[in-house]
């Protein structure tokens, strides 16, 4: 084996051969064969459920490969060589959707400091308090990432992009001799995703890192190699300058008979919701200031703004998980004083990044989609024949009867993303919410759901969208609301200068 330039012997080199996986008695990886060098940063591609995560899960230690007698793995580290990651795993610093969603499973309401103080004593919550020069050492990681103003706010106020940046400067603060990121950009705005992209590009950042994902604008220029997957296979490995990332990146979509769902009409009348002069507080602090709003049947709503503006504390506040504070009010046809809120919850339909981490692992795919039918997390009470036939069908058309009896554990994040959708339609409802419902799919899975969604505007679903990407507007689009810091800096009928159609995307 070549060996790297003395300058770059301080980072981490790793070497697979002919490791395989298996999870549950299935195959997950097979006959990875693989060499990721100091001076090397690799883009790792593939569809959902190709195998990403589990790959850079096994880099990282956090799994082990399935025993063969003819797998080897080897990690390089400051002249010596071991054979598995035990003894160099807290140097390799690995962020992806998991490690953010255990901050919801358990509740880790540190602030921003705090958080990323753990990361320089590499502890998962704060034990000691911070020194004067932990916090200088913080302030200027922070300020790096344009987070600075975020120091003293409590991790789970933030928006889903900012909590991703805060373990971002969490990772750097470690030190770390091989990064791993795994989606890094979703949920990120159009300015806070060029902010990491450039981190990822400058000079200095000498870090070796792997970085997937499933848009080519977000490859950074600095990557030099690229790493293709497809069913647990390497189907691509080598310089990124002959990789077939665009062909693998900006697949066509799916078949038609994996088109999704068949929504019928549910025969309810859409709810009309409307928010007066509504303001919500999280943790003590303003996230929505006056906000009024009024969604009508049929309606395709698009709400946009920077990390940070309120779009998911907007949505959950219509679905009814955050209260309108003393001086505003949230109205709902149908729901009068007295009447539990999960009446209204029935009626609707929820994609959002946090059901991932609120249902339980251990559920199965046919379990949460059942789920969806009564608004729960899990199944309180044996699902009814009624439910089980409508679970059957909306897995079937979601293309995910084979996956019915997995638990969720055993997904990938664009599995689960996909199960979302199907729980949030089976109960057929009256209006959709969905809160960044495209982050993290495969090209021809985004496509496909998007069409689903404007199948469902057709039949007169209302519809109310947060997005940080113009290509994720539906056609059917009729109204805007854009949001900054809390307030609405436009509200009315989508403005024809900025629905140009599908084209780049936009905060």
């Amino acid at each position: 084996m070549v060996r790297e330039p003395r300058r770059l012997s301080r980072y981490i080199e790793v070497e697979l051969r002919r490791v395989r996986l298996e999870r549950g008695g299935r195959l997950i990886l097979r006959d990875i064969d693989w060499t990721l060098s100091p001076a090397q940063r690799w883009v790792l591609a593939g569809a959902n459920g190709a195998g990403k995560t589990q790959l850079m899960k096994l880099v990282a230690g956090a799994v082990w490969p399935t025993p063969t007698g003819r797998e080897r793995r080897r990690y390089l580290w400051r002249g010596e060589t071991h054979a598995t990651p035990y003894s160099v795993s807290e140097e390799i610093a690995y962020i992806g959707a998991e490690r953010q969603d255990r901050y919801e499973r358990y509740g880790w309401n540190h602030t921003v400091e705090q958080i990323v103080g753990t990361g320089l004593y590499r502890t998962d919550i704060p034990l000691d308090p911070l020194s004067r020069q932990d916090r200088r050492k913080i302030a200027t990681l922070l300020a790096r990432l344009g987070l600075a103003a975020l120091a003293m706010r409590r991790f789970l106020t933030l928006s889903y992009g900012e909590r991703r940046l805060t373990l971002l400067a969490r990772a750097l603060a470690a030190r770390p001799k091989l990064l791993l990121l795994d989606e890094l950009t979703n949920g990120l705005d159009a300015r806070n995703r060029a902010q990491a992209l450039d981190w990822l590009n400058a000079a200095r950042t000498r870090m070796p890192w792997v970085l997937s994902t499933h848009r080519v604008q977000d490859v950074p220029r600095s990557a030099t190699h690229a790493l293709v997957l497809a069913r647990g296979a390497i189907v691509y490995r080598g310089p990124i300058a002959r990789a077939p990332l665009e062909r693998w990146l900006t697949r066509r979509p799916l078949p038609r008979s994996q088109r999704g769902v068949p929504v019928r009409g549910s025969g309810r009348a859409a709810p009309l919701t409307r928010l007066v002069r509504s303001s919500v507080y999280l943790a003590e602090q303003p996230v929505l200031e006056d906000i009024s709003l009024e969604l009508e049947a049929g309606q395709c709503w698009v709400v946009h703004g920077p990390n940070g503006s309120g779009k998911s504390t907007l949505l959950r506040t219509v679905y009814g998980d955050h209260a309108v504070a003393a001086g505003g009010r949230i109205e709902r046809a149908g729901i009068q004083p007295g009447v539990p809120l999960e009446v209204f919850k029935r009626t609707v339909g929820l994609v959002a990044p946090h059901l991932q981490a609120e249902h339980p692992q251990e559920l199965s795919v046919r379990e949460v989609v059942q789920s969806g039918r009564h608004a729960s997390i899990g199944l309180a009470e044996r699902p009814t024949v009624a439910d089980r036939r409508a679970a059957a069908r909306t897995l079937q058309a979601f293309g995910l009867r084979s996956l019915a009896d997995r638990p969720l554990r055993e997904l990938s994040y664009g599995q689960m993303r996909r199960v979302l959708f199907a729980r949030a339609v089976v109960g057929m409802p009256s209006l959709l919410l969905l809160d960044e419902a495209f982050a993290g799919l495969d090209a021809p899975t985004r496509h496909a759901l998007m069409r689903e969604t404007e199948r469902l505007a057709e039949r007169g679903v209302t519809l109310l969208i947060a997005t940080h990407h113009k290509d994720e507007w539906p056609r059917c689009v009729t109204h805007e609301l854009e949001l900054d810091r809390g307030r609405a800096r436009y509200s009315g009928l989508v403005r024809s200068s900025v629905h140009t159609g599908r084209g780049g995307g936009r905060s």
